[in-house]
């Protein structure tokens, strides 16, 4: 399975990331550890929406798609 996720930061709640993975909860660890550069400034996170996709090249192009200005809309309004 292929995920992608969107997470928020419990500090700063107005801070969210959408990310792709094979192993969500593996991920969630790294983000919390501050391994992506992305997100180590906000830590700790938490997951607030994901969706499992059997097909890796539709999972990455829903997760290109909601980092568009678009799908950060429809992010907002269907999503969280």
């Amino acid at each position: 399975m292929y995920f992608v996720y969107i997470i928020q930061s419990i500090n700063s709640p107005k801070q969210l990331y959408t990310g792709f993975s094979e192993n969500i909860d593996n991920r969630l660890e790294e983000h919390n550890k501050g391994k992506s550069a992305h997100t180590n400034r906000f830590r700790p996170w938490k997951i607030l929406y994901h969706c499992a996709f059997t097909d890796k090249k539709k999972a990455s192009a829903f997760e290109k798609y909601l980092k568009t200005s678009s799908g950060i809309a429809f992010r907002n309004k269907r999503l969280i």
